[in-house]
């Protein structure tokens, strides 16, 4: 089960559609949805806790906790929404659009994918291309 939870005065507008095609994402992974919990919050909210339970002083978009057992993936998943709107500016992008891709970069790294080195980097993004063109066939 997707659930989004809110700790700041941001909403989703379509959270059906979006745990729909959250829930595709993961079957076309060969994987079974769990308890996937999604908190949106701002910088200073995911800051707390990327120092307390990362020991990483740092800002970031989003933070994920994986309680993935066997094929059932689990897991908590942190977003940081001032983060992801100023990379979205950055990156010259929609905000939904980048929303989209942080959503699925967590569940992409709870199916066993990683973005530390150069090469899981370039994987990770093409993985989160693959299945952002999903949405577009879910909805």
């Amino acid at each position: 089960m997707i659930d989004f939870n809110y700790e700041n005065e941001f909403n989703l507008e379509n959270e059906e559609a979006i745990a729909n095609w959250l829930s595709a994402v993961i079957v076309s992974e060969n994987k079974k949805e769990g308890e996937i919990n999604y908190i949106f919050c701002d910088d200073e909210y995911l800051h707390k806790i990327n120092v307390e339970y990362l020991d990483h002083d740092t800002l970031t978009d989003i933070i994920s906790f994986d309680y993935t057992m066997g094929n059932e993936i689990s897991g908590d998943i942190f977003v940081s929404v001032e983060r992801v709107q100023d990379n979205a500016n950055d990156f010259k992008v929609l905000f939904e659009d980048e929303l989209k891709r942080v959503l699925v970069h967590g569940i992409l790294h709870y199916c066993g994918y990683k973005d530390k080195g150069e090469e899981d980097e370039k994987i990770m993004r093409a993985k989160e291309d693959e299945k952002l063109a999903l949405f577009h066939v879910e909805r």
